[in-house]
């Protein structure tokens, strides 16, 4: 009998594990770039005399078009192969490094960061993707443990390579270095990928009809600009101009004509861009609003940081960049443990990493505002262990609770999905904090000590960041309730209903945004 299309291939474990860990080396890779960069803009400035707007665009420019391009991407690579995908963006982003290493002028660099963004958003979902048609149950656990992990420390280490990548090529052309050492990492990565990642099983059957939904790229396309608009637009400066602010009216409008679309989409029984149905998922939806509230918060706690201890403090920026080292090493440890205990502990564990969390980032505030500035630096890296050890026990836990009911045939939607929010909380979190930080400077009186603007510009920022993490603590307990009075299944039988789901799903009701594990459950008295 000829295995389903939705039903995970069948590889031998060392293999299976060896494609993930090319999977996850690219995932790093990826999201290293959206944070050393960010090290780097003073050189590029100087190197190349970007305006403000410019080097704004070059660092969020890059999470626009990633954003953009996740969902249509996962779609593709869950209808299609899914290694295709993942070497059609590796290779992408590539060509795109080795544009923006070369970069004669600003203009150029940000063209190369806008196609960057793009390859980053095409291999993204079938990252996800491929560890969710990999592995099941306890093991997915672990895998997406590890996978935690290897994400907090990119994040973590990616200002401290940006920094030492300047040091080493100088502060002109130093900042080049941040986008050649993506060259040799990716190319590599590719002869490992073609070789060791599984394609479409040869008895997977009849290959699907792509279905793009192309009216409801656009019109998602409308509402994820709208929306970032003015937000990338927002610095702090009094010359940022209020009217951006007009775009949230055509937000609001593309987001009623997505949803309707959408819906009349999936009524005519073809394939919407978003299967709304997965929202339905009370596990999926939560743990997507809790990820958005969290990557809301950390990249700009860690940018806050690096700004303060650079422009406030004068550290260099491979230094800067060193002090959230203890965050990446804590975070390894805890992210690798929270995939193990998850399916036993469940939402608690990620409750329990927020409180932490704000626990270390409370402190990381105090320690800058109340310590002499010569050991300030010393005392945040030590407290930045507190915060990692909490932030591991978010990442990789949360991201098993959220796909726990997630048919592996919209494995990569789904997480490009999730993804994509990421993404958007990412650039309005970032937004928002930096607004804070700098309009404080800019309102400062010129004879008022700068450390002293620099204390309060800090800790307005991170108000931001507490707050936000604030969000994603009341919906981890919004979470938790709905699992303790049974309306969210635990994640090891909801992992176990998944995969008994996959083996006999009907493509039609993935297609049409119904999902096998939703219609198991209708089934049962």
């Amino acid at each position: 009998m000829s295995q389903p299309a939705s039903s995970p291939p069948v590889m031998g474990n060392d293999k299976r594990w060896r494609a993930y860990w090319v999977c996850v080396a690219v995932a790093a890779i990826t999201i290293m770039d959206l944070t050393k960069v960010n090290v780097a803009l003073p050189s590029i400035e100087e190197a190349l005399g970007a305006s403000s707007t410019e080097l704004q665009l070059i660092v969020s420019g890059f999470v626009l078009t990633f954003g953009l391009t996740l969902v249509p991407a996962g779609r593709l690579g869950d209808q299609g192969s899914r290694k295709a995908m993942f070497l059609i963006g590796l290779s992408l982003f590539t060509l795109t490094s080795l544009l923006c290493a070369l970069a004669p002028t600003s203009g150029v660099l940000l063209v190369g960061r806008l196609l960057q963004g793009v390859a980053a958003g095409i291999q993204m979902p079938q990252v996800l993707g491929l560890i969710q048609q990999l592995f099941q149950g306890a093991e997915r656990g672990a895998a997406f443990g590890l996978f935690g992990a290897t994400i907090g420390i990119s994040t973590a280490f990616g200002p401290t390579l940006g920094g030492l990548a300047i040091a080493i090529g100088g502060p002109v052309d130093g900042w080049r270095g941040i986008f050649w050492m993506n060259v040799p990492l990716a190319l590599a990565a590719i002869a490992f990928a073609a070789r060791l990642l599984p394609g479409r099983p040869k008895d997977a059957g009849e290959r699907p009809r792509i279905s793009l939904d192309p009216v409801g790229v656009l019109l998602f396309g409308a509402v994820v600009i709208s929306l970032m608009w003015p937000f990338l637009f927002t610095t702090g400066s009094p010359d940022d101009d209020p009217a951006r602010w007009w775009t949230l009216v055509a937000f609001v409008v593309a987001v009623v004509a997505f949803l309707w679309w959408e819906r009349r989409y999936a009524a005519s029984g073809r394939a919407p861009l978003v299967p709304l149905g997965l929202f339905s998922l009370r596990s999926y939806r939560n743990g997507t609003l809790l990820a958005v509230a969290y990557f809301a918060a950390m990249p700009s706690a860690f940018l806050l940081t690096n700004l303060f201890l650079q422009q406030g403090l004068g550290l260099e920026p491979v230094f800067a960049g060193m002090v959230t080292i203890g965050f990446a090493l804590s975070s390894a440890v805890t992210s690798w443990l929270g995939g193990r205990l998850v399916n036993r502990v469940g939402r608690p564990l990620v409750v329990g990493g927020l409180l932490l969390l704000l626990l270390g980032f409370g402190i990381l505030v105090l320690v800058a505002i109340g310590t002499p500035p010569e050991l300030t630096p010393w005392i945040m890296a030590a407290v930045m262990l507190i915060g990692g050890a909490g932030g591991g026990f978010v990442i990789a836990p949360n991201q098993v609770l959220a796909l726990s009911e997630v048919p592996v045939v919209q494995g990569g939607l789904a997480g490009s999905v999730g993804q994509l929010g990421q993404r958007i909380g990412t650039a309005i979190g970032t937004a928002v904090a930096l607004s804070l930080f700098y309009a404080t400077i800019y309102r400062a009186p010129a004879a008022e000590a700068r450390i002293d603007v620099f204390h309060e510009a800090y800790a307005l920022g991170m108000g931001s960041v507490v707050a936000l993490l604030l969000v994603a603590l009341a919906v981890g307990l919004v979470d938790l309730r709905q699992r303790r009075d049974g309306s969210v299944p635990p994640p090891d039988a909801a992992a176990e209903a998944q995969t008994a789901a996959a083996r006999t799903a009907d493509p039609a009701d993935a297609a049409g945004g119904r999902t096998p594990t939703r219609r198991a459950r209708a089934r049962r008295p």
